[in-house]
C-alpha cells in the first residue's frame, strides 16, 4: 500500500547508496566526475556556438541575439527576460542531454557538482566567494529564505520601508504572525522625484533603535525607480554597529533585482550583509533562476528550511546531526528544479561579459535619462523616477493627468507598437524599462506616443 509513495521517494531523493562506501567518499566523487564528463558536448560549446558572427561591440548585432518580436518596441523585458542567443543554446543542449538520459544527469549529485559551478560564477560575478552564494529559482525564493529564517533573538526588531515590494512586505508580514518578530517600518522619502541622499540615509539614521537587528530594503524600487545609495547607507551603519556587539549589529539586507545586471559595481562593494536576487531580470539569464548571498559567513544566520540535496545533506541524513559543508550549498534549497535553466547560467553571464558591464550600464542608464527628460517635457506628464543616475537605473515611471494607467498601456501597445506596464502598487504608475534590447530612437519615439495619449 505504500508502493506508490516509495516509489515517489525513490524518484525524489539521492540514491540510497551504503553508508560505509559513501562515507568513504570513493563512490560520490566517481558519482560527480562520471555525471560532469558524460554530459557533452558541453553548454558552453553551445553557447560559443550561437554567437558565431556576433560582435559584443554592435548595439544592432546585440539586439539581434534575442528573439523579441519586431511588431513592438520592447520596454519590459525586465519583467521576465527574454534569453539572447548563447542562453538559448545552453538550455536546449542541456535540455536534449536530459530528455535522452534524465537519470544519468539528474541522479545522485549531478546537480550538485554542477550548481558548483554555477555558485562559483555567481560569486565571481558579484565579489563574494562561493561558499557565500546560495541558488534559488527566484528573488521571492531569496528574500523568503532570508526573512523568514535569520536567526533573531527576542526583542530584536527589523525594520523596513512603506517603499518596499509585496515580498519583503508581505514576508515580514509572515514573520511577525509566526514569530512575533517586530516589524517596524518608515518611509524613506516624500518625493521621489526629488529625493537625496541624505534624505534617505539621515531617516534610516534616526530611525535605527538599539532592538534594530535588521534593515531590510530594496536597491532599486520598482515602482518608483528610485535607486537607494546603498554604499552610502552602510558607510552610516558603520558607526553604529561599531558600538555593538556582533550578535547585536544591525544585518542591512537588500532585495536587489532591479539594479543586479544594470548597476556597473561589485555587489559586495555595496557594503550590505546580505543580497537576494534573480538571474532572469536584467542580467537576460535563464528563466526560474536566483540567487541569495550573505557576506563572509552571513548565511549561518539563516535557518535552513528546505533541505539541500547535496552530500552534506545526504551524509547527515545518514549519520543523524546537522549538514556540514559549505554554507551555500547547504543553503540551496534541494529538490528537482530546471536542471537545463540552472546549469546555464554562465552562458548569461558569459554574454553579459562580453557585451562589457560598463557599455550595458551606460547604455540602459542614457536611455532612461533620454526617457525621463522627453516625458517631463509634456504637459501633463508627471515623472516620479528622479533625474539622477545616482539615484535611479533603468525603471522610469510616470502619471498622466486624466489618462486610466490600464488604458494607457493598452493604448500604447495597440495604437504605437510598445510595450509598457503598470506598477503593481496601491500607488501604480506608468512604467517603462529601456534595456540593452532597445534603441535612443525608439526612445524619443515613446515620448511621442505617450504625448498622443492625452
Amino acid at each position: 500500500m505504500n508502493s506508490a509513495h516509495d516509489s515517489q521517494q525513490r524518484s525524489d531523493a539521492p540514491p540510497i547508496l551504503g553508508r560505509r562506501t559513501l562515507m568513504g567518499g570513493s563512490l560520490g566523487a566517481a558519482l560527480g566526475v562520471g555525471l560532469l564528463s558524460v554530459a557533452a558536448p558541453s553548454p558552453a560549446r553551445a553557447a560559443e556556438a550561437a554567437t558565431r558572427g556576433f560582435d559584443p561591440h554592435d548595439w544592432e548585432s546585440v539586439r539581434a541575439q534575442f528573439n523579441l518580436s519586431d511588431r513592438y518596441l520592447h520596454f519590459s523585458t525586465f519583467l521576465l527576460a527574454s534569453h539572447p542567443a548563447p542562453v538559448r543554446a545552453a538550455i536546449n543542449d542541456l535540455r536534449d542531454q536530459l530528455d535522452a538520459d534524465p537519470p544519468t544527469l539528474a541522479e545522485g549529485f549531478g546537480d550538485e557538482d554542477r550548481s558548483q559551478q554555477v555558485r562559483a560564477v555567481v560569486a565571481d560575478h558579484i565579489g563574494g566567494r562561493r561558499e557565500e552564494v546560495a541558488l534559488t529559482d527566484s528573488t521571492t525564493m531569496a528574500i523568503s529564505l532570508l526573512y523568514g529564517g535569520l536567526k533573531l533573538s527576542p526583542g530584536q526588531e527589523i525594520l523596513t520601508s512603506t517603499q518596499d515590494f509585496y515580498v519583503t512586505t508581505m514576508n515580514l508580514r509572515l514573520r511577525k504572525e509566526r514569530d512575533g518578530t517586530p516589524v517596524r517600518t518608515i518611509s524613506l522619502y516624500d518625493d521621489p522625484a526629488r529625493v537625496s541622499v541624505d534624505e534617505i540615509v539621515g531617516k534610516i539614521v534616526r530611525a535605527i533603535t538599539p532592538k534594530t537587528r535588521v534593515l531590510a530594503l530594496t536597491w532599486v524600487n520598482s515602482n518608483y525607480g528610485v535607486k537607494l545609495p546603498a554604499r552610502q547607507i552602510a558607510d552610516a551603519l558603520a558607526p553604529i554597529n561599531a558600538r555593538r556587539k556582533e550578535a547585536d549589529k544591525v544585518l542591512f539586507c537588500l532585495d536587489g533585482v532591479h539594479g543586479f545586471g544594470i548597476e556597473d559595481v561589485k555587489i559586495s562593494d555595496l557594503g550590505c550583509d546580505f543580497f537576494a536576487s534573480s538571474i532572469h531580470k536584467w542580467m537576460f539569464g535563464p528563466r526560474g533562476t536566483g540567487f541569495l548571498w550573505g557576506r563572509g559567513d552571513n548565511l549561518n544566520l539563516v535557518r535552513v528550511t528546505i533541505p539541500s540535496f547535496t552530500r552534506a545533506g545526504y551524509y547527515a541524513w545518514v549519520d543523524d546531526h546537522a549538514p556540514v559543508g559549505e554554507l551555500g550549498a547547504i543553503a540551496s534549497p534541494g529538490g528537482f528544479h530546471s536542471f537545463e535553466h540552472r546549469w546555464a547560467v554562465p552562458s548569461a553571464f558569459d554574454f553579459h561579459n562580453a557585451v562589457g558591464a560598463s557599455r550595458i550600464h551606460q547604455r540602459t542608464v542614457s536611455q532612461a535619462s533620454r526617457l525621463k527628460a522627453g516625458l517631463s517635457e509634456i504637459r501633463g506628464v508627471h515623472v516620479v523616477t528622479p533625474q539622477s543616475p545616482a539615484l535611479s537605473a533603468g525603471i522610469v515611471s510616470c502619471l498622466i493627468d486624466g489618462v486610466d494607467l490600464d488604458a494607457a498601456v493598452q493604448r500604447l501597445r495597440a495604437d504605437f507598437g510598445i510595450i509598457a506596464t503598470t506598477t503593481p502598487y496601491k500607488d501604480s504608475h506608468l512604467r517603462f524599462g529601456p534595456s540593452i534590447t532597445t534603441f535612443p530612437q525608439q526612445v524619443d519615439q515613446v515620448v511621442k506616443a505617450v504625448a498622443k495619449l492625452r
